[in-house]
Order: structure tokens, then C-alpha cells, then sequence
């Protein structure tokens, strides 16, 4: 296993919409094993392959707070929603930046496991938030994306002066 380097905002790599998985290998496993270390070790809840400059349709999402219990998301899709919800979101891709967002309270998600067999998963309170927050980075987008104009400019000159500075 390797720990995979976690793109922050505003890179634009993040912005790139993933590619369907037709490929149901050991590289694929690799690839999620890698993705799980390197969740844990950031540490988050959550993990898309855009994350780490991987243009697939790869989610891992362990909401236990033993880090025991993943969950492998391969080409997922909601399929049905339910009510709204609101809460406070977080990223590795934004790191240290947290906002109230509104998502559905309840989903049911298709996808497949990494031997590509489907299956169907009903979600409600954080998983279903960290499904639909992990699929949105399938489509090229970020919380901060849901958040008002004047926050989102707000946090992208945040990262933008802290990228100055690094250089």
C-alpha cells in the first residue's frame, strides 16, 4: 500500500469529471487499498479518486470511528433521494475550512464492488452526506461549490495567499 498525495482547492485537476471503472482488477484494488491508507492516515471519512489526480469513478467512505469499517464505492450513482438535511462539512481537499451545506436526508445509492458486482445501499445522517459529498468530487465539484458566492471567494483567496506564500 501507498500513501497518495490529496490535491487541495483551487487545483484544477479537481475540476475534471471521472471516468466510468471497466476494468474490475488487481490494479484496481491496489487503487482503492491505497485510497483507504491514505484517508485513514489524513485522516477523513471519506475519499474520491479525483481526490489524488485519478480520473475514475472510485469512492471510499469509512464513517466508524474505529477506521473498521469500509465501504468501496465503484461506479455510483444515487438513484434516489428523500428530504433535506443540513450539516457541517469538512474535505480533504479544503482542508481546515468547514461550512454548513443542505443535501438530501435520505439516498439510496447504486454502485458496484471492486469484482464488479452491484449492489444497493439506503443512507440517511452522515453516510448519506459523505456519499453525496464523495460524489460530487466524481463530477468535478466541491462542497465550497454549495456554499454562497461570497463564501466560496472568500475561501478560494484563502487558498490562493497560502499558495503565494508556500512558493
Amino acid at each position: 500500500m501507498a500513501l497518495l498525495e490529496i490535491l487541495h482547492y483551487p487545483d484544477p485537476r479537481l475540476r475534471k469529471k471521472a471516468r466510468p471503472v471497466t476494468h474490475f482488477d488487481d490494479a484496481l484494488r491496489k487503487l482503492v487499498a491505497d485510497m483507504l491508507e491514505t484517508m485513514y492516515r489524513a485522516p477523513g471519512i471519506g475519499l474520491a479518486a479525483p481526490q489524488i489526480n485519478i480520473a475514475q469513478r472510485v469512492v471510499v467512505i469509512d464513517i466508524s470511528r474505529e477506521n473498521n469499517t469500509p465501504q468501496i464505492f465503484i461506479n455510483p450513482e444515487i438513484v434516489e433521494s428523500r428530504g433535506k438535511d443540513t450539516m457541517e462539512e469538512g474535505c480533504l481537499s479544503v482542508p481546515d475550512t468547514y461550512d454548513t451545506v443542505e443535501r438530501a436526508a435520505w439516498i439510496r445509492v447504486k454502485a458496484m464492488n471492486t469484482n464488479g458486482e452491484s449492489f444497493e445501499l439506503e443512507c440517511e445522517g452522515l453516510l448519506a452526506v459523505c456519499v453525496q459529498h464523495e460524489l460530487d468530487h466524481l463530477d468535478g465539484k466541491l462542497f465550497v461549490d454549495r456554499l454562497s458566492t461570497l463564501k466560496r471567494s472568500r475561501i478560494r483567496r484563502k487558498f490562493e495567499k497560502a499558495q503565494r506564500l508556500a512558493l
